[in-house]
């Protein structure tokens, strides 16, 4: 087993040692459940210093690869335990309730009809060879023409998250420093473990990032900063474009890192387009997800940007999948070309406004504090996240616990509630979540709802 890692090492530095690894376990040439050398057996052999194999191991431990069970030692995981130690699956109620509003997917009501756009796609061919160009050409054109800024390349992969994933995997390595919002969607945070990378948390505020908060994190060598320029999950709030220009300004100064702009309420937001690639250009990827507005089950997202952050994303993809659905581009590129659908999601954005202020108007009235400012999410703050959960749980209610959100500790409880589910009865509602969020566990200790793994 020495030997095996050992000579598998080619860079005998902490990221060295970690990819080498990561790759003898995702070979299977260390199955899941075998026991590793110890840390001053493996430095020894390779000539370094303990601490450097332990950085290592910090490495593969927030990758979910590697595990530390006390007198058992390190020994590696598999698959089977992702699940339990992703934050994302957090977010999912333990129970059936009446009224789910933990999910943070749209209104299906609000989605458009199909059936015409199937009908008139008809059964005409749509791939004449497995090496056509990875996006229906038409649809490429219309969407490079609605980009919030001049993009050298783009593709279409199979949800937002595909193409984060994707992006991470192509620019980064073990140990690098990803810039984050805090908080953020928890598989932003998953991913980062999963690419190996450490997630540098960025304070917010109503406009968006801080820029006292990026200055000071800029320092610490990051390659990449992933945003949400509108309707940020969980709290709703939207980047402006003052904002967006001084960050842009703080950015200038440190080329090396790659800005990747999630707009995953693309067309149903009530904010303009705001993006950091109509100043930084050359090294902002901007990913627009049609599932909120147009339907999950597309599973489609545009990624745009420069050629040098793009062609390696679509030159690994040849060899897997090689293009998203030409049949499901067809059905988007209809949608998205024809006048109803533009009625239907200006009916969209209006009627998730409305419900939005709704409920936020019966909180303020129940003396509750929530931001909801665009999209489908509300972020509720909680005496006690797992009292609120509990108390909701009680009325027959999920929402979603705050701290799965959470790059660091935010220092005050929340939970997040998807508003755009709620049609009517906002009064009742407010004061079921008002009364919830002033609930304290026995005893008067907080009890938060960690994720495994994660603190």
């Amino acid at each position: 087993m020495l030997q095996l890692i050992t000579k598998a090492v080619t860079d005998r530095g902490a990221q060295g040692i970690a990819a080498a690894v990561s790759r003898l376990v995702h070979s299977g040439e260390l199955p899941a459940g075998v026991r590793l050398p110890t840390v001053r057996a493996i430095a020894r052999e390779l000539g370094v210093s303990p601490t450097t194999v332990s950085e290592a191991w910090s490495w593969l431990t927030r990758a979910g690869l590697v595990a530390t069970r006390g007198r058992s030692g390190t020994v590696v995981l598999g698959d089977d335990g992702l699940r339990s130690r992703m934050r994302y699956a957090r977010l999912a109620p333990g129970v059936a309730a009446a009224t789910d509003l933990s999910t943070g997917v749209p209104d299906h009501e609000l989605l458009p009809d199909l059936t015409e756009s199937l009908r008139r796609l008809g059964a005409k061919p749509l791939t004449s060879s497995y090496l056509d160009a990875p996006v229906l050409p038409a649809l490429e054109a219309h969407l490079l023409d609605h980009w919030p800024y001049a993009a050298q390349q783009l593709t279409v992969v199979d949800g937002a998250l595909d193409a984060l994933d994707r992006i991470m995997r192509a620019h980064l390595r073990f140990g690098d420093r990803v810039l984050v919002e805090n908080p953020t969607f928890p598989p932003i945070l998953d991913l980062v473990d999963s690419a190996g990378a450490t997630a540098v948390p960025l304070t917010l505020d109503r406009q968006g990032i801080m820029p006292s908060s990026l200055k000071a994190e800029l320092t610490s060598g990051a390659l990449m900063l992933i945003l949400q320029p509108r309707a940020h999950n969980p709290t709703g709030l939207s980047m402006t474009s003052r904002r967006a220009a001084e960050l842009a300004g703080l950015l200038e100064e440190h080329p090396a890192v790659i800005i990747v702009e999630d707009d995953h309420a693309a067309d149903i937001t009530s904010a303009p387009p705001v993006s950091l690639g109509r100043f930084l250009p050359g090294r902002t990827v901007r990913i627009r997800s049609f599932a909120k507005s147009l339907g999950p089950d597309l599973r489609l997202a545009a990624i745009g940007g420069p050629a040098s952050a793009l062609a390696p994303v679509v030159d690994r993809r040849m060899l897997g999948p090689g293009w998203s659905s030409r049949l499901l581009q067809h059905v988007l590129l209809d949608l998205l070309t024809t006048p109803s659908t533009a009625v239907l999601l200006e009916n969209a954005r209006t009627e998730y406004a409305r419900r939005r202020l709704a409920l936020l108007a019966a909180l303020a009235q129940e003396g509750a504090v929530a931001t909801a400012d665009d999209g489908i999410n509300l972020w509720l703050e909680v005496a006690d996240e797992r009292a609120a959960l509990v108390a909701l749980a009680a009325h027959g209610i999920a929402v979603a616990p705050g701290v799965p959100f959470e790059a660091a500790p935010l220092g005050q409880d929340h939970v997040r509630v998807t508003v755009g589910l709620v049609r009517d009865g906002f009064p009742e509602l407010a004061a079921v979540l008002a009364a919830a969020a002033r609930a304290v566990p026995r005893g008067g200790a907080r009890s938060r709802s960690l994720p495994r793994g994660t603190r």
